[in-house]
């Protein structure tokens, strides 16, 4: 299955969950409903996976955590926030490069309007 035709099912499921519970929530409440949703959906997908951070060619003792990768191709990075900031895009185009996927989607629950609220984000491998 290629990134295009996950993203298709993913925003099914984004649409799905946000229909069903609405603006507002913690993004925790979010991610599981997406989590169950995609599962649902038959897709292979993990949560909270850790991704360690490598400097001057040492693991440093930090990690970052992604929210959701799908078909271990799409990253999804979830937001309920007031606005979507330029930093949450470069947020996900770093997990992009140090997981050398080409593909992320970055979702903002908390809005008026869910289809202005998912960006598709690519990796220039």
């Amino acid at each position: 299955m290629s990134e295009n035709e996950i993203s298709y099912k993913v925003r099914g499921a984004i649409f799905k969950v946000y229909n069903t519970l609405g603006p507002g929530l913690l993004e925790s409440v979010y991610e599981s409903a997406l989590y169950y949703q995609l599962e649902k959906y038959g897709l292979q997908v993990v949560k909270q996976i850790d991704l360690p951070v490598k400097y001057d060619d040492v693991y440093l003792d930090i990690t970052f955590r992604l929210d959701i990768l799908v078909e271990d191709k799409v990253i999804i990075e979830l937001k309920s926030v007031d606005e979507i900031k330029p930093i949450h895009f470069k947020q996900l185009n770093t997990y992009l490069k140090l997981t050398n996927k080409k593909l992320g989607l970055l979702v903002n629950f908390n809005c008026a309007n869910i289809l202005e609220n998912i960006h598709r984000v690519a990796n220039k491998i």
